[in-house]
């Protein structure tokens, strides 16, 4: 056998033992949710893509191929949550691996941090976390296996003016990962990827909120110590190396942001 024959063959039995594999994927219609739901496809994944908008979750199912399954959820609503993850479970006979993606971020300035807006960041990034990983997790849990990576954000560890309901939010759902990852072991492995800035419609609207200009964008890149922003694919790569290939790590707080929580 030639060595191409016998790394075509080593490639074959990987992408056939991935394609036994299912994912539940939130947050999967832009950024780092939907670079998460291609790259699990690519490598044969079964996947369910989880946002609140019917026709970009069409879009997208189509996009990654047969067997992509779109559900429509506000994972905010308790409800609605537990309803994503059992027509993820059933669809597919079960989760192997679920990426956690969805979350929102407004800046607002103290004084016009309202009530509304703290409930709602807390809603979504904590709450609705809380709700997702849970019903998937006990279903994990009872079946012997499964691998959770919740995106929470380099501003779990750091503080930034304008941000402090994001950054309380992100700072519980790292939290809520560490506190997880020990009861649910060993049969269920729990990791949080921390991200720093990364090239998304996200950061977009952060960085029009300051005035959208391109001084903005590079005050921003400079304050990286890799004087750039992620794109959404090396978040995604790492992400799935944490949930499919890092069998040991769990508990894990796994910084990739340039640099910025180093100092």
């Amino acid at each position: 056998m030639s060595a191409n024959s016998g790394i075509f063959l080593v490639a074959a039995k990987w992408k056939y033992a991935m394609e036994r594999k299912t994912a539940l994927v939130t947050g999967a219609t832009s950024g780092i949710g939907l670079a998460c739901a291609q790259q699990l496809a690519s490598s044969g994944v079964r996947v369910a893509v989880c946002g609140r908008r019917a026709d970009l979750l069409k879009d997208v199912a189509q996009r990654l191929g047969v067997g992509a399954i779109p559900i429509v959820a506000d994972i905010s609503d308790e409800s609605s949550a537990a309803a994503a993850v059992d027509a993820a479970w059933e669809g597919f006979n079960g989760i192997d691996y679920l990426v956690h993606a969805a979350g929102i971020v407004t800046p607002a300035a103290l004084e016009e941090l309202s009530p509304e807006l703290w409930r709602r960041h807390i809603d979504v990034n904590l709450s609705g976390a809380f709700y997702i990983i849970r019903n998937c997790a006990l279903r994990m849990r009872e079946r012997g296996q499964g691998s959770i990576v919740a995106i929470a954000s380099n501003l779990s560890f750091m503080g930034m003016p304008n941000f402090a309901h994001y950054c309380a939010s992100k700072a519980g759902l790292a939290g809520l990962c560490k506190a997880l990852a020990l009861e649910l072991a060993p049969q269920v492995r729990v990791n949080c990827v921390c991200p720093g800035p990364v090239d998304t419609p996200m950061m977009e609207a952060e960085l029009e909120w300051f005035g959208g200009s391109s001084e903005v964008r590079e005050s921003a890149i400079a304050q990286v110590p890799m004087k750039r922003f992620a794109s959404p694919d090396e978040i995604a790569q790492f992400v799935l190396f944490v949930a499919m290939q890092a069998r040991f790590a769990t508990g894990s707080m796994l910084s990739i942001d340039g640099g910025t929580t180093a100092g």
